[in-house]
């Protein structure tokens, strides 16, 4: 094992604002190819992704922000700028879904959402592990199901997870402060 590669995952971080250039076409199609080895119970392959890019990302801001409004979600003026501002820097965007076959009773909903996770986690990695950076987002309407709906995912169907935004940082940023893992682990030895 390359200690390259563990040094990539201990300086992967979120980063919400970015700015153009996101990732070319090959290097997505690299990025999204990750997502296809993520754990996935069954080989369902629930996980569903819509790529934004450009003027669409600037119709699903207007949508989301007016379909929350309606749903009485409150967005204050000041919320809606901040909102548009980062989106109008944003270079690409997948809408992330995680498909629900109904058909499929041994396989439950909640490893099916576990799989879908596990495969944004695949391009978070892959996106930083290439130089770019990425932020999950559930923002932007993802709780609203006109804003679901109109990306194709409807909710009889699929549960909306939110967005990834790629692109390369705007600022400069180190890895943030982490916990000792050590806080969350405790060894189970079979006894009470």
């Amino acid at each position: 094992m390359s200690d390259s590669a563990i040094q990539y995952l201990l300086s992967r971080r979120s980063v919400k604002f970015v700015q153009t250039p996101g990732p070319d076409d090959d290097e997505l199609a690299l990025i999204l190819q990750t997502a296809m080895r993520a754990p996935d119970h069954g080989r369902l392959r629930p996980w569903r992704f819509k790529i934004l890019r450009n003027d669409a990302i600037q119709k699903l801001a207007d949508l989301a922000i007016r379909a929350t409004r309606e749903a009485g979600i409150e967005m204050t003026a000041q919320k809606e700028e901040t909102t548009r501002r980062w989106l109008k820097e944003v270079p690409l965007m997948l809408a992330v879904a995680c498909h629900i076959d109904h058909s499929n009773t041994r396989i439950p909903e909640d490893e099916r959402l576990l799989a879908t996770g596990a495969a944004v986690t695949n391009i978070l990695n892959a996106a930083h592990m290439l130089g770019y950076a990425a932020y999950w987002s559930t923002g932007l309407g993802t709780y609203v199901d006109e804003v679901n709906e109109a990306l194709g995912f409807d909710s009889l169907d699929y549960r909306f997870m939110g967005y990834v935004v790629l692109g390369t940082p705007i600022q400069s940023m180190t890895p943030p402060e982490r916990p000792d893992y050590r806080e969350f682990v405790s060894e189970w030895t079979g006894s009470k």
